[in-house]
This record gives C-alpha cells, structure tokens and sequence, in this order.
C-alpha cells in the first residue's frame, strides 16, 4: 500500500508539468515527419518541398518521400562514422532474400535433374499431344452477318481449298489468308496443345495426320484450310517445345505432392493482412500473426514481409489492390517457398563461400557508389568535420540539399536496394512519424490550394474555355471558329 500510494503522489505531481506542456509536446510531435540518426525531417519542409514538387497530396507519396529521405540520411550517418556495413552478419540477415532465393535456384536444379521427362520422338509429335499446323484464313463479318455474306466468304475458300496443295501452300497463305499474325509466315502458328485453340480447330487439325490438308473448317473467324505439318518440317520447334511442356508438367507434379505432403493451411484472415502488408511492409517486419501453417511451421506476417522484399516494388500495389479471392493462392505459393527451404536444408544446400564473398564485396561497392552519388563520401566528410557530430551535420546537410535538387529536377534519382535500407534501419536509430507526415499533408494541401487559386485568379481574360471555368466569349466581330475533320 505504501509504494502504491507513493506511485498517486508521484503521477500527481508530474500531471501537474505535464498538462502545462502538454500542448507543446504534441505540437512538437507532429512538426517531425521522421528522424534518422541524429536528423530530423520537419512537416514544414516536407511540406514546402511537395508541395512545389507538384506531386499528388496523397499520405503514400508523403510517406515514401519521408522513406527516402530516411535512407539517405542513414547513409550519411554511416559515412559520417566512416561505416561502409561490411558485419557480415547483418549482411547475411539483410540480404536474407537474396541468400534464400540463391538456394531455392540450387534446390531446383538439384530435383529438376531426377525428374523423369519422356522424350521428344517423332512417335511423340504424330500422337498429336503438340499440333504444328498451318493455316488460311477467310474471315466472316463478326456482327449481323447475312446468309448471303457467309456464303460469299464460303464461295472464295471452296474455290481456294481446290487448288491448294502441299506444294503452294505456303504460296497461298501468305497472298489470301486474312489472318494477319500467320500469313506473312505462310500460315504457319504457334505450337499448341489441348484446349488452346478453338474446339472446331483443334478437332480438325487432331483428324489430320502429318502432312495432310482438310476440307473447309468453319470456326466463329470464319473458313480455314489447314494443313497438319511433317515432323521432318518441325523437329526442332517441336523438341524445344515437347521439353518446356514436359518440364512443366513434371514441375506441377513435383509442386502439388510438396503441398500435399506440406499440409499447408490458411488463416481465413489472412487476405486482409497481405494487403496491409503489402502497403507497408515495414510496419510488420515483426509481425506474428499467423497466416498459414504447414509442416515447415507457422508462416507469420513477418515471414511474408521477407518474402515480400524478394519480388519486384511494382508488385506490391498490385497485391495490395488484388481481390480477396485470388490472394490466399499467394500466400500459398509463399508458403511453398518455405517448405522448399526446409528441404533444402535437409539436403544440405547452401551458397558456397565464393558467392557469400561476392555479396559482401557488393555491398561496399554499392554503398561506396551511393555516398558518391549523394555528396557524402567518409573523405569528404572528413575534411569537413573534426568530430562524429560535425559530420554528421554536414552530410545531413548535404543530403537536403541533394533531395531538393532532385526535386527541382537538377539530380537524378538514385535507388537504395532494399537490402542495403535494411541494413541501415537494423543498425541505426530511424522513425517515421505519422502525425507529422498528416501534418505535412494538411499544410502542403493548404499550400497547393492558394497556388492554385493565385494562378487562377491571374489568368489572362481567353476566349478559350479553360477547365473547370465559365464558358468564354467570343466578341461579335471574331471569326467563327474552324473545325478540322477528325482522321
């Protein structure tokens, strides 16, 4: 009771200061949009910087902006403590994606070469499992067509049809057939297999043996004559192309008893955590809740945001804007990734010593380019700075500077790969601040707005219609406008 009742006295006196500095505290909250190191970005020149940049007002723009400049300005901080991240450990947690997909290549090298293909044999391509044909087309109008108009059509490919012969084919098809993707080939298509053609065009095409031509073929085109090629014409198209479908099959095969044998399930809530995830995936790096579960153990938000970081930046707002339906099917294919990890392991798979070396020496050269790029190389700083603390100053200095000439269009802009910013947020101090990056928005907004209301008002009278304006007037003795025909 009497700690307890110490704790009331103490939280009773410090309420006191905190309600009167309590409004200075929040204003001060939201006036820093983020911090890196021993910086700070400000919402007013976050603001004053979008709002000339004449970039959309959405929050995502400001907060990938305020993301920027956090990787920028840890890159200074490092420079300024002359840290080119060469702790391969952290490299090794950094570029754990990277490292994870180098293993997943060697992985299915190692099964792809105890997988059972059936060959490419001439017995194979007459079975018709792959049909290489040729073919001319008459199109028929698409829409309200007469009978007298399809007969005409039929007319021209019957009287086509009994001249053409396995010696003029080719002749014919580039002169009279109204497909434009095959004629200039001599009627030549596409390899294809079952259900990839139109059913009328494929049963026909099935009913011919190599080297034979069929009677008129009606399809929703139109009329078509094809002709079955020869084995001795295709040999090579049909070996690359029986090898990639054999693979492929074989490759189904081999995934579908991996996720059956995975026993992979998953969370009905997991949709609407992959978009959250998708929008920002660094807000769940620690992220534990499940979404899947499978024998290689429970799949969290964490783990996708690391899988995440391995596919290209345009996917992650297709995912995020993906339906609901089509997600869990993601999530599953993540999963696979995971299980194949796990046998991976059993078998021993790593990247040897030669290609670890390689990606460390890669890390310093890009992070040399960088602090080139950006102004803030440890050499320069050090003629700049006697202490940690004054270099620090002068490349975060530097690297304002360098953002506002990117924005002014003067620099150009220079990527920080994810697992260089993964480094540097693992080893230094770095926040984004939400309220502040709100308040950017709102003043950038405020700004934007009296620009635009500024340059409105300024306009010079026009007897153009402007956007959004009255309609103008044309004085009485003008000349009536032209109106050139549209092409």
């Amino acid at each position: 009771m009497i700690r307890r009742k110490g704790l009331f006295v103490l939280l009773a006196a410090v309420s006191i200061a905190a309600c009167e500095s309590f409004k200075e505290a929040m204003t001060a909250h939201v006036d820093v949009a983020a911090r890196a190191g021993t910086q700070e970005l400000s919402s007013q020149h976050l603001a004053e910087v979008l709002s000339a940049a004449r970039v959309p007002m959405r929050k995502e723009v400001f907060e990938d902006f305020a993301k920027l400049w956090v990787d920028y300005q840890l890159l200074g901080h490092a420079a300024a403590h002359g840290d080119s991240l060469t702790d391969r450990k952290a490299i090794d947690e950094a570029a754990w994606g990277v490292i994870a997909q180098a293993r997943l290549q060697k992985f299915y090298e190692q099964v792809s070469k105890s997988m059972t293909v059936d060959s490419a044999t001439e017995a194979n391509y007459n079975q018709g499992r792959l049909l290489a044909v040729r073919h001319i087309l008459f199109l028929t109008p698409q829409q309200n067509a007469t009978p007298a108009q399809v007969d005409s059509v039929r007319r021209v490919a019957e009287a086509t049809r009994a001249r053409v012969t396995l010696a003029n084919f080719d002749a014919v098809a580039r002169k009279s057939s109204q497909d434009p993707g095959s004629a200039a080939k001599g009627g030549q298509l596409p390899m294809f297999g079952a259900g990839e053609m139109v059913p009328e065009f494929e049963q026909a095409a099935r009913a011919l043996k190599p080297g034979q031509i069929s009677d008129l073929v009606r399809t929703q085109y139109g009329f078509h004559i094809i002709e079955r090629l020869p084995y001795s014409q295709v040999k090579d198209e049909f070996s690359k192309a029986w090898t990639a479908k054999a693979r492929n099959v074989a490759d189904s095969t081999y995934v579908s008893q991996l996720e059956a044998a995975g026993k992979i399930e998953i969370k009905k809530e997991a949709p609407a955590k992959v978009k959250a995830i998708a929008k920002d995936p660094d807000a769940f790096r620690d992220d534990k809740t499940v979404l899947a579960t499978s024998t290689a153990g429970n799949f969290t938000g964490a783990s996708l945001v690391r899988w995440m970081k391995t596919l290209p930046p345009q996917a992650r707002p297709q995912i995020a804007q993906a339906p609901d339906s089509v997600l869990p099917d993601f999530v599953k294919a993540m999963v696979r990734n995971e299980l194949m990890l796990k046998r991976a392991d059993s078998l021993k798979i790593t990247v040897d010593s030669a290609e670890m070396n390689q990606l460390y020496t890669g890390v310093r050269t890009v992070v040399a380019q960088l602090w080139g790029a950006l102004g803030v190389d440890p050499k320069s700083l050090a003629d700049s700075g006697k202490t940690a603390a004054e270099r620090e100053r002068v490349a975060g200095a530097r690297v304002d500077r360098y953002l506002d000439d990117l924005i002014a269009g003067k620099r150009q802009y220079v990527r920080v790969p994810d697992e260089i910013a993964s480094l540097l947020r693992a080893k230094y101090d770095w926040k984004l601040v939400p309220q502040g990056i709100d308040r950017a928005l709102e003043r950038a907004q405020k700004v934007r707005s009296a620009s635009d209301s500024a340059t409105k008002a300024n306009q010079p009278q026009s007897a153009v219609p402007l956007p959004g304006g009255p309609p103008a007037t044309v004085p009485p003795t003008s000349a009536p406008p032209t109106t050139q025909p549209k092409p």
